[in-house]
């Protein structure tokens, strides 16, 4: 059974799954559609063409399906924000509408965007994506699956994070960052530390894949190789993983560049 507090505010036309809960002084919007079991806590705004769903935890302040800061949004374009299940927005986080007709801010499942973190418009972020404490991303930004951005951290519009990788706190997204690898800050810039052992070791990556992606990164980085050549080192002389596959793929497909 649903618990809906006396002084929330639930529009007409909002659809409610079972057992949801909407603590004091939440508005939801009239577009809002909210999973079985989702809690949304005191003073949280849900508004616009929202869908979220089962099991989801929207805490206090949090405002999800405002208006998008972008200024070639027009009045009366219909835009989107979508979340899976089981996805967590910590407080005062926000989440914003896209800005033309029909665009869609997207949160996948298992997610968790901390206190203060920003998803401009057009944002994609995979599922099991984590954003620690105030990360920004701006519009358009793609976020792959068990991505990790450290708090504080920004990223430039247009910017993919690949999956599994993890990007330091206080670093700024200015280019494509490669799936399973590691960054931080060095003198300024955002740079490839190595793969994410850490990460990888901990969701059951294999040591033989581990060290591949070691090799790849020697060539990539460490050796002294342009780019085209060290991607036809790892293609030729690194065991030819999916993971290997996948990380070619990405420094070849890019379209802002690699850090």
């Amino acid at each position: 059974m649903s618990k809906i507090h006396p002084t929330a505010i639930v529009e007409d036309g909002a659809v409610l799954g079972e057992d949801v809960v909407v603590e004091a002084y939440a508005r939801i919007g009239a577009n809002v559609k909210l999973g079985n079991g989702t809690s949304v806590g005191q003073g949280a705004i849900i508004d616009g063409h929202t869908t979220i769903g089962e099991k989801c935890q929207i805490f206090p302040y949090a405002l999800i399906g405002m208006k998008t800061q972008d200024l070639k949004y027009q009045e009366g374009s219909v835009s989107y924000v979508e979340i899976g299940d089981r996805t967590v927005i910590r407080e005062f986080a926000t989440v914003h509408l896209g800005t033309a007709d029909g665009e869609k801010t997207i949160i996948g499942s298992d997610c968790l965007f901390m206190a203060y973190c920003h998803a401009a418009h057009g944002c994609i972020l995979g599922n099991h994506v984590i954003c620690s404490n105030s990360v920004q991303l701006a519009g358009d930004v793609h976020l792959h699956d068990y991505a990790i951005v450290g708090g504080c951290s920004a990223s430039h519009q247009f910017c993919t994070v690949g999956k599994h990788a993890m990007v330091g706190g206080m670093c700024k997204i200015r280019q494509d960052f490669p799936p399973y690898m590691l960054g931080d800050m060095v003198e300024g810039a955002l740079k490839v530390i190595g793969p994410n052992v850490v990460g990888l070791n901990r969701r059951g990556f294999k040591r033989d894949v581990l060290q591949a992606l070691k090799e790849a990164h020697r060539f990539l980085y460490r050796d002294g190789l342009n780019r085209s050549q060290a991607l036809d080192r790892v293609e030729h002389d690194v065991e030819p993983f999916e993971e290997i596959r996948e990380l070619v793929a990405f420094y070849r497909n890019s379209t802002r560049g690699v850090s």
